[in-house]
């Protein structure tokens, strides 16, 4: 009996069947004991055996099975087991070398690769050398060590010339001679590199996961390469494996397959060529338009700048909202966070923020996360028809890309814009939306076996976010001055802000913009709800103008708000009770704004001065905004040397104030005649 199990234990390491693949047929004749009674009673039919075979155990271990049935030895299929474990456990003591070459190596050559291997493994014990003739490799031969792989082969030769060949910039060669110059230029410059590479087996696929056995040396958020050429990064090293996240399908990947370390962790191409352009999470063109010059390389997890290298927000960054303008003031360089339900207009007053950058200068990154493919395609109409493709760069990671795309995407996009950012320009980058980023994350996390914790999510998920907005700062002067502002966008359910996820990104925050359902079905749009709404550092950045006119608007407001509660229940009121209400509907009014119209700020200033003044109060309600708009129209035609001294010096005195409020008096006149 010791010999045929001895035996036994040889075939399978011959017929190479995985360790995996012995596992899972273990959990199969465990969970149900009657197969392997039938498969050791000779009263069952072979056939029937051979049937069941097929079935149910994996295609690899199947014939070894049926050998087993067909001898009557399926009795000794646990001692098997021990034999073959037992002998690699004797085997792993040692260290096993294998050649592999097509014209067998001379006795001196032989020495010196054997030499080699002693002096590089010497501390790994008793060293078996194999020999293995392979026509494949074209040429030279490639020693395997354990785990890694010493690449002196034709075959290797070539992949590396392809890969330098490809980093050249071919693709964007705009002729033949390019294309010839720059394949003189590298041949003459190419030096054969002995690739040493650490090769595991994948042992398990699914769900955008891959987990790795044989790779001892990975470190975490490494770049590992599979056979069909997909990529993957580490993101979780255990004991015996490693878990990867693949950044591509895994119909190509199969347990058995091989992945090779590359030593290099994830980063995007990055430079000016990406303006106009809608690229995926990954950095590639996904708009149809053709290849992207590339400038450079930038790593997708960067440490955020220190408190050393920092500036104090002090510049402003207009979204042309008013609301948002007059009373939670963004600067350059913040972090403000848009919350509220779905369909509140969050993404809405991004895009206009977007639309508003038009002419001064600010870099805009839109990175969409799980979103539907056609509604990133109607995004990217509005910012063609409004002229602003021109300085926005889309992200995109639709909800048909795996979850390791989706979880990628907003590193890749802050990556793009630290580009910008050291440039010296200032950016603006919105995240739509960290909700879905997060379920992303979520879903790996749990399908790497992570405990989960609160509503499921992993225990680091504050840090998910944390070292992604925490990379958004303006620079110090002798670090260029460029700037990242940022907009993460939440999504709440039923205007819960006291969840999880959106809890943990207000902390994160420099502020936030609450978007109420209430509000925006109302017809008050945007729908900001001013008593949740905060900045705590744009304010610094307002310029004087505004800072002077929108000083009591919020007072104002909570006033309006508090009355017309009290008016409820009350039907006599008082002349200054009935005006101050009707100054609050009024201002109601002018913080409606239609989509894609956004205000410059002395748009903004002559408005609030107009409303200031109370010389709307005798407009009806209903015409309001159409006074506003032709009222705007107006100073641009009649006084444009005034819009244009409120721009550029963003000072507001009570002469420019006056002269503010007798046109607005004037223009009063002829509409209401």
């Amino acid at each position: 009996m010791i010999n045929t199990v001895s035996e036994y234990a040889k075939t399978m390491r011959k017929l190479g069947i995985a360790e995996n693949i012995v596992f899972r047929t273990e959990d199969i004749l465990k969970s149900v004991p009657q197969i392997q009674e039938d498969f050791e009673n000779p009263a069952v039919a072979l056939e029937k055996k051979h049937h069941v075979i097929d079935m149910v155990f994996p295609s690899e271990i199947r014939d070894f099975l049926k050998l087993l049935c067909d001898n009557g030895d399926m009795q000794y299929w646990g001692e098997i087991l021990k034999e073959r474990r037992n002998t690699a456990t004797e085997k792993k003591d040692g260290f096993s070398v294998k050649l592999r070459y097509v014209t067998a190596p001379d006795a001196a050559q032989l020495k010196g690769i054997q030499a080699f291997v002693q002096k590089q493994y010497k501390d790994s014990g008793e060293i078996s050398f194999e020999m293995e003739e392979d026509t494949s490799i074209g040429g030279g031969f490639i020693l395997e060590a354990g785990n890694e792989v010493y690449d002196w082969s034709t075959k290797g030769r070539l992949q590396q010339f392809q890969e330098r060949f490809s980093n050249a910039g071919v693709q964007t060669a705009a002729s033949t001679e390019n294309i010839i110059s720059i394949l003189r230029a590298e041949i003459e410059n190419f030096e054969l590199e002995a690739q040493d590479k650490e090769i595991g087996t994948v042992i398990w696929v699914g769900d955008g996961i891959a987990n790795i056995d044989g790779i001892d040396h990975a470190a975490y958020g490494e770049i590992i390469v599979f056979d069909c050429g997909v990529k993957g990064m580490v993101q979780d090293i255990r004991r015996d494996e490693i878990g990867c996240i693949l950044f591509g399908r895994d119909v190509e990947i199969r347990e058995g397959s091989g992945a090779a370390r590359t030593g290099k962790r994830a980063g995007v191409p990055v430079g000016d060529g990406f303006l106009g352009r809608v690229i995926d999470a990954l950095g590639a063109p996904i708009d149809g338009a053709g290849a992207i010059k590339e400038e450079g390389y930038m790593p997708v997890e960067q440490p955020a700048p220190t408190i050393i290298d920092r500036k104090s927000v002090s510049v402003p960054l207009e979204t042309g909202i008013l609301a948002i303008d007059s009373m939670f003031p963004i600067g350059r360089g913040q972090r403000e966070l848009i919350i509220g339900d779905r369909q509140t207009g969050k993404t809405s007053l991004a895009i206009d923020t977007i639309l508003n950058q038009k002419g001064k200068d600010v870099v805009c990154i839109y990175v969409a996360i799980g979103q539907k493919a056609s509604t990133i395609a109607k995004l990217v109409n509005t910012l063609k028809s409004n002229d602003a493709m021109d300085y926005t760069v889309i992200v995109s990671a639709t909800a048909s890309d795996p979850a390791p795309l989706q979880y990628i995407a907003p590193y890749s996009g802050t990556a793009l814009a630290e580009y910008f950012m050291h440039k010296g320009r200032d950016v603006l980058i919105v995240y739509d939306d960290l909700s879905k980023h997060a379920v992303a994350y979520r879903a790996l996390s749990l399908l790497l076996e992570r405990s989960p914790g609160r509503e499921a999510y992993p225990g680091d998920v504050f840090y998910l976010h944390s070292r992604l907005l925490e990379r958004s700062a303006r620079l110090s002067d002798e670090k260029g001055g460029g700037s990242i502002t940022a907009l993460p966008i939440i999504e709440t359910q039923a205007g819960d802000v006291s969840a999880y996820i959106p809890t943990n990104v207000i902390s994160i925050t420099d502020g936030q913009i609450f978007l109420e359902s209430d509000l925006f079905f109302s017809g008050m749009r945007p729908a900001v709800n001013v008593g949740l709404s905060v900045s705590r550092v744009g304010g610094a950045a307002q310029t004087k103008a505004m800072k002077k006119v929108a000083g009591s608007i919020r007072i104002d407001l909570a006033q309006f708000r508090e009355m017309e509660v009290f008016t409820q229940f009350a039907s006599d009121l008082d002349s200054a009770t009935k005006e101050q209400l009707l100054h609050g509907h009024v201002l109601m009014e002018l913080l409606k704004q239609p989509l894609c119209r956004p205000l410059s700020m002395a748009e903004q200033v002559i408005t609030l001065s107009a409303a200031n003044a109370k010389i709307m109060l005798s407009i009806p309600i209903q015409k309001v905004k159409d006074f506003q708009m032709k009222l705007l129209a107006y100073m641009k035609e009649t006084h444009s040397g005034l819009m244009r001294k409120l721009e550029t010096t963003g000072v507001l005195d009570d002469e420019l104030n006056q002269e503010i409020v007798n046109a607005a008096l004037e223009f009063k006149k002829n509409y209401e005649s």
